[in-house]
Formats: C-alpha cells, sequence, structure tokens
C-alpha cells in the first residue's frame, strides 16, 4: 500500500515504514503528526483518488529529526569583467517515519 502526500509545495510517494524528509514543519522530535493533504492512495487494484484531496484521510507521521541540508553553491561569473558572486544555500528539513496509511 502507498500514497502520495503533499506538504511544503512538494508531492511525495510514502508507504509505511518510509523515512523521507520534507521542508521544515513546526513540530517537536519524537512527535506523531498527521499530514491530511493526501492526494492518493493505492492498495493494489484499488485505488482512491482525491479532487485534489481525499476527505476524512491523513497520514500519521513520527517525526524524528530536523536538520539541515548538503549545502548548494550559486556561481555568478561573467567573464573579461573581474566579476565573481558565490553564495551557498542549506534548506532545513524535518525528517518523518510514516507510521500508518488508512485502508483504501
Amino acid at each position: 500500500m502507498h500514497a502520495v502526500i503533499r506538504t511544503g509545495g512538494k508531492q511525495y510517494r510514502v508507504a509505511e515504514g518510509d523515512v523521507v524528509r520534507v521542508e521544515k514543519l513546526d513540530a517537536e522530535p519524537g512527535s506523531t503528526i498527521e499530514l491530511a493533504d493526501v492526494l492518493l492512495i493505492s492498495d493494489g487494484d484499488n485505488v482512491q483518488i482525491g479532487t485534489p484531496v481525499l476527505d476524512g484521510k491523513a497520514i500519521s507521521a513520527d517525526v524524528q529529526s530536523h536538520g539541515r541540508a548538503d549545502k548548494v553553491e550559486v556561481i555568478k561569473f561573467k567573464r573579461r569583467k573581474k566579476y565573481r558572486r558565490t553564495h551557498g544555500h542549506r534548506q532545513h528539513y524535518t525528517q518523518l517515519k510514516i507510521t500508518s496509511i488508512p485502508g483504501a
């Protein structure tokens, strides 16, 4: 059984027991959260598709940790003009472990 959820402006395909990194959420590590934006739930041949979300369905997940991703370096460069700029960015994330998906 798997599901497609939406959080932080992105969509993730998850199954029970999966560990996913999503955009930072306001939750303490060790707590349980409910992800209500469920777009699809599939159990083999039985598929439920939301328009755009499924009403009354929520996926439970345990918050494992918060962190920052690897640095992405942005470089601006113009040849022959002695112009170089470097800028780095590290995105904050929340690591979740999916505990239950409601039955299809």
